[in-house]
């Protein structure tokens, strides 16, 4: 995938303020239209100009957009970084339903901003509900906590440029929160109009890295490292869980790769994720005579070819 610049392509600079994206739009827009323009690219160029304004023009997505920074140049192959957009409110329907560019999309098919609420005689207008995702921890999701976030909310200065200013809010995060889900927070969207009620904030939730357990769903999984002569007399070995250490029955003759399952041992709910262990065998070093010496007699008192079921 490409990046695009978008200022190169409206040719502004990116310190333009609002009014400059709008009026250079405009400009290349008349230009460029397909129905007038005699330019042999022109239904393209009008369709590259049209994404650009569509995220420059808009402060949240402008505002996302710059986070990148001037690192990246028009046509380098860019992939955006893992929850690039953690912490970063945005206001919409949080679905994405337009037909420009896999660049566009792959940063903005979740941030579609709708129509702005606008107050009209004594019309009451809801508020516009607001998005951001948030970055929590295994540990939290399994026990849950209570944490202050600090969200990054963009405003237009009176100048025309675009920034951002921080939003503290105080969040409940349950227990057994997964990957993906969604935490409503009523009324912490934006402000109604004309008396209307305010919109909800909705975090959407993504667990952090653990160093050694993953998630799907509800289970966790662990790779657990385990001796030869653990795996192959069976054994009882300390295994760590998200609710503490307990200890695991390896059965004998358990090869690398067998998966045991830890029932309810997961994430909480109704009912509740398991914990899922794979075994993986670990293998002495032959680094001393002796040790080499019991390697070479365990290969002549136990023979094994693990290659036959390749035919080999």
């Amino acid at each position: 995938m490409k990046f695009k610049d978008y200022y190169e392509t409206l040719g502004i600079a990116r310190d333009a303020t609002q009014e400059d994206i709008k009026r250079s739009y405009r400009k290349l827009a008349r230009k460029y239209h397909p129905d007038v323009s005699k330019e042999p690219d022109a239904e393209a160029r009008f369709k590259e100009l049209g994404e650009a304004y569509e995220v420059l023009k808009d402060p949240e997505k402008r505002t996302a957009y710059d986070q990148f920074g001037q690192d990246w140049k028009a046509g380098q192959e860019f992939r955006p970084p893992p929850d690039w957009d953690t912490g970063f409110e945005y206001a919409g329907s949080g679905r994405g339903d337009s037909d420009f560019s896999d660049f566009f999309e792959s940063l903005f098919g979740g941030m579609q901003s709708g129509g702005r609420g606008f107050r009209r005689g004594t019309a009451r207008v809801r508020g516009q509900d607001h998005h951001a995702r948030i970055a929590v921890s295994l540990a939290e999701a399994f026990a849950g906590s209570v944490k202050t976030l600090t969200l990054r909310v963009p405003e237009v200065t009176p100048e025309g440029h675009v920034t951002t200013r921080n939003r503290s809010i105080r969040v409940s995060i349950p227990k057994g929160v997964s990957q993906g889900q969604r935490i409503r927070l009523a009324g912490q969207g934006a402000q109604g109009f004309g008396g209307g009620s305010a919109g909800d904030l909705y975090l959407e939730v993504t667990l952090e890295s653990h160093p050694f357990f993953t998630t799907d769903g509800k289970d966790i999984h662990l790779t657990l490292p385990v001796t030869p002569w653990e795996a192959a007399l069976g054994s009882k070995v300390p295994v760590p869980t998200l609710g503490g250490t307990i200890e695991l029955t390896i059965p004998p003759a358990s090869r690398s790769g067998a998966k045991l399952r830890l029932k309810g041992r997961g994430l909480p709910g109704k009912p509740p994720g398991d914990q899922i262990v794979s075994l993986r065998i670990e293998t002495p070093a032959a680094d001393t005579d002796n040790k080499r010496a019991i390697y070479e007699k365990m290969r002549d008192e136990m023979p094994l070819n693990p290659r036959s079921g390749l035919g080999v």
